[in-house]
């Protein structure tokens, strides 16, 4: 049976049951990493012949996570993983961030304490404009909204935060700091210290675990939320159950992060090489401002600590659902649904994410709009960042109502008679995306044209 958290009586926790598999299945593999760890450093030297470098011993076996190194050598950003006293890629010194990292183009850079935590953001935009806030996935931090903050800028307040446990934010180690209760009533406080409230709503965007943390937040907070936006990732009831074996961070993955200290371990092997594999959009480009992006991404990932934050969302989230407030035998299946409208974007080339998962997600929501955009994989937001600019203004951009006064004119009788009669028409923005017509709306977007806490 589901237990309610912390009294909120619509996210839940999974079964006993359900959470001891998972916590199993974590020993099994944890076992498994320990026997397979013995191998390679048996067989190392027989490579090696006494001389050789073992290099990159690990491989791209990302699942299994082999290559455990010891604690002491992976604590700074200038230490070399080991696997067996071998060298498994030696990591570059990060000493300075990048300078898109702490540039000022983007917006300016503000810090906030919620409930003892400390809370960084970059804000650009009209002070008194609607709030946008962007909630970044995993591993990410503010910078993977470069594209969309200028864009969205110029109609918005845009706040790009780091959330809890990456970036410049506060990195608690402990896990139950992670909480699905504590993450959202912080974020909530955090945007009512912005002044959102249910008179004062926001947008909310975010993608991939940004995106997952988001679906939370609006079925806790609705009245707090205006329009809700998620990228790459579908509602958290059919997310964690339809993760594909494609998937980077697949089933697999998700029982090994609840292991402590290997995940951590492993993806600081080989120069942070799960940057590159999550970013191959930006490796590919071989651009010297793609590859400064994932400079900034490697510079923020560089420590231990500051994967152990991150993965702790992981260590906690696969455990909650979202429950209907209403009974189940409730006639009126709608008054169980999100009320916040809802927009759905995904790649067409993304396997990290199964396209029946977000057809599945819609059943949640009381009015729902999928997108899909093509040449995209987990990143569209980057990978298309125009399509995806110009879909997010057209739903997010408020309609403007324009009154024209009609001109006298002569009927057919030859009398004139004047007349006079406001007519409001829609001046719509772009493609803009009308929610009130369909209850679900599923379209490929190949090209497009140039809108709480008490």
């Amino acid at each position: 049976m589901a237990v309610l958290v912390g009294g909120r009586d619509n996210v839940v926790s999974i079964s006993a049951a359900e959470s001891i598999k998972m916590l199993a299945l974590s020993v099994v593999w944890g076992s498994w990493i320990i026997v397979k760890n013995a191998a390679v450093r048996a067989v190392t030297p027989l490579w090696s012949n006494g001389g050789g470098r073992g290099d990159d011993v690990d491989g791209d076996d990302r699942e299994s996570g082999a290559g455990v190194a010891d604690d002491d050598t992976v604590a700074t950003a200038t230490t070399v993983a080991t696997v067996g006293g071998n060298k498994a890629g030696r990591r570059a010194p990060r000493d300075r961030p990048p300078p898109c990292l702490s540039t000022t183009v983007y917006g300016t850079h503000s810090y906030v304490k919620v409930k003892g935590v400390k809370f960084h953001y970059v804000e650009c935009g009209d002070p008194k404009g609607m709030i946008v806030i962007l909630l970044h996935g995993f591993p990410s931090c503010w910078i993977s909204w470069h594209h969309q903050i200028p864009t969205l800028s110029k109609h918005f307040r845009v706040i790009a935060v780091d959330l809890k446990g990456f970036g410049d934010s506060d990195k608690p180690s402990a896990r139950k700091s992670y909480r699905v209760e504590n993450l959202v009533n912080e974020l909530a406080v955090f945007l009512s210290m912005l002044g959102v409230d249910d008179q004062n709503k926001c947008h909310v965007i975010g993608h991939d675990l940004g995106a997952l943390l988001g679906w939370y937040l609006v079925h806790l907070w609705p009245n707090c939320v205006s329009k809700f936006v998620a990228i790459s990732c579908p509602h958290p009831n059919v997310h964690w159950e339809y993760l594909p074996p494609s998937s980077f961070f697949n089933k697999n993955w998700i029982c090994f992060s609840q292991l402590p200290y290997l995940p951590e371990m492993d993806a600081l092997q080989s120069d942070l090489k799960i940057i590159n594999q999550c970013y191959q959009h930006l490796s590919k480009n071989k651009e010297n401002d793609d590859l400064s992006y994932i400079d900034a991404y490697k510079y923020t990932f560089s420590r231990t600590e500051d994967w152990t934050g991150a993965i702790n969302y992981f260590r906690n989230l696969p455990f909650y659902r979202i429950e209907p407030r209403s009974n189940n035998d409730s006639l009126n299946k709608e008054e169980d649904m999100l009320q916040v409208p809802c927009l759905l974007i995904t790649g067409s080339k993304d396997v990290s994410v199964q396209m029946e998962s977000f057809i599945k997600s819609t059943e949640f929501l009381k009015t729902s709009t999928v997108r899909i955009i093509d040449n995209a994989s987990h990143f569209p937001h980057q990978e298309q960042p125009k399509v995806v600019n110009d879909l997010l203004t057209s739903y997010l951009v408020r309609v403007k109502v324009v009154q024209k006064e009609l001109q006298p004119r002569q009927n057919s009788g030859g009398i004139v008679g004047r007349m006079k009669d406001i007519v409001s028409s829609t001046v719509q923005y772009g493609n803009t995306l009308k929610d009130s017509v369909q209850k679900r709306n599923i379209l490929p977007i190949t090209a497009m044209t140039s809108s709480c806490q008490n």
